[in-house]
């Protein structure tokens, strides 16, 4: 049900972005953009009270174990990471193909800093409350350098420069590489100016978590983790990692009574897959936190690079990290795959196709990683937003509601719940055109005009 709050002031708006992302709907009509950030050193208001409290105390607990946070640092991060993406969403549609790429750093998320390759842009950028730098190459410009090693990857071996991203913070596309050479040959495969790429040397060779409410194991010879509910139509079933299974793959729950089927998947190229369940399992908006606890997915919005995230996983349970880079490629021994997340939170074989959230929103499916829960490690995760668009799925979310068939049009507009949006799309609601600030799954409740942290009126 909508959550409405008093009336907008710049704090407010702060808010109103923490609501959207933790999965409650945001104060309609209320302001564009806020330049303030929590003080973490202040006590809470009211106001950041009710949003933080949308997000689960487990999540709050992991937070605090895993980042080393208090639970006032932690809930002032949330709110400052949801700030920090509608602000950055804005700030990406008004710099256009200036913009270079935002982050958020500091134990709270307390700053927010978006590159841009025209000084010019720098006032603007200031006005909205986050830092500026400006950088030689805007972030369209790497992506299509990544796009480049992504091509010349289907023909040149990359085992030995296993994992390639867009990292905005150093403004370079960085090959992970266990031979400098291997690099070299990707780079020249590719044809992508050096000037553009930064080599970092590693000794990991990342490979799939294989070994199924998210989080809990499943059984298909092997054994993974649920990723998140989801429905198709009344169909109901589970989001999941590619590699676990192929279309027509039987799999058996936690308990090794039957569950479903596997309905599509694709790995490598990307690593993702949906399982139909029969009637004997029920879609939960929920994922499996410490000790057990259940965790509610309130929607899928999108966090930036630097934010917190979570993972639960059948092996290793809850852990906690931070986004490291999106747009990410890796190499694992059956292939590569492209567009993966990769973090700082551990996992371990049998993890993979488990639920990553931050806060309550919806991130991602484990693939793969290095290291491990005792010594430390990475992971990548597959994103939710394209593995939903891509099987014309519905995330269950704790809003509720029926699968509202991706793509239908509200009456007087053509905004739709259940349709997933990129930043910079556009929409009409209500007479009104509307610009996506951050990723999503629409739902109903979230609005346009209900929900500035996601839209912005043209």
């Amino acid at each position: 049900m909508p959550r409405m709050l008093p009336a907008p002031s710049r704090r407010a708006t702060a808010v109103c972005a923490a609501l959207a992302a933790a999965g409650a709907l945001v104060l309609a009509g209320a302001p564009g953009s806020a330049s303030a950030r929590t003080d973490p050193a202040a006590a809470p208001s009211p106001a950041v009270s009710a949003a933080v409290g949308e997000t689960s105390p487990q999540v709050i607990a992991a937070m605090r174990r895993d980042l080393g946070l208090t639970s006032a640092q932690a809930e002032a991060r949330l709110v400052n990471e949801a700030e920090a993406g509608a602000d950055a969403g804005a700030l990406r549609n008004a710099l256009g193909r200036d913009f270079a790429g935002a982050w958020v750093r500091g134990a709270t998320s307390g700053t927010l800093t978006v590159a841009t390759t025209d000084s010019a842009d720098v006032p603007l950028i200031e006005s909205k409350g986050a830092r500026a730098r400006v950088v030689p190459h805007s972030l369209a410009a790497l992506d299509a350098a990544k796009s480049r090693l992504d091509r010349a990857a289907k023909r040149t071996a990359t085992r030995d420069a296993p994992v390639w991203y867009v990292d905005v913070r150093s403004n370079a596309v960085v090959i992970r590489a266990v031979t400098s050479s291997a690099a070299t040959s990707l780079t020249s495969a590719a044809g992508v100016d050096p000037s553009l790429v930064r080599v970092e040397r590693t000794k990991d060779r990342p490979k799939p978590l294989y070994d199924l409410v998210g989080g809990e194991a499943y059984y298909m010879g092997g054994r993974c983790s649920i990723g998140f509910s989801v429905t198709k139509g009344t169909q109901q079933g589970f989001a999941t990692a590619g590699h676990c299974g192929r279309a027509g793959t039987a799999t058996s729950g936690y308990n090794q009574v039957a569950q479903g089927t596997f309905q599509a998947s694709i790995f490598p190229g990307r690593d993702m897959a949906w399982v139909a369940t029969n009637s004997q399992w029920t879609a939960t908006p929920y994922v499996k936190g410490q000790g057990g606890q259940r965790i509610g997915v309130g929607g899928s919005t999108q966090s930036p690079v630097g934010a917190s995230i979570c993972r639960s996983g059948s092996t290793t349970g809850w852990h906690c990290g931070t986004i490291s880079q999106h747009n990410t490629s890796v190499t694992y021994p059956e292939g590569t795959i492209s567009g993966v997340t990769r973090t700082t939170v551990c996992a371990e074989p049998g993890d993979s196709g488990g639920s990553y959230i931050s806060g309550s929103q919806a991130q991602g499916v484990t693939s793969g990683g290095s290291g491990d829960c005792r010594s430390g490690g990475e992971t990548f995760h597959q994103p939710i937003l394209p593995l939903l668009s891509q099987f014309g799925l519905t995330l269950k979310t704790t809003g509720g509601g029926e699968d509202p068939g991706p793509g239908e049009p509200e009456p007087g507009g053509t905004w739709a719940a259940g349709k997933v949006y990129a930043p910079g799309d556009t929409v009409t609601y209500g007479g009104s055109t509307y610009r996506c600030l951050q990723g999503h799954q629409a739902q109903s409740g979230w609005e346009p005009p209900n929900t500035p942290a996601l839209w912005q009126q043209a």
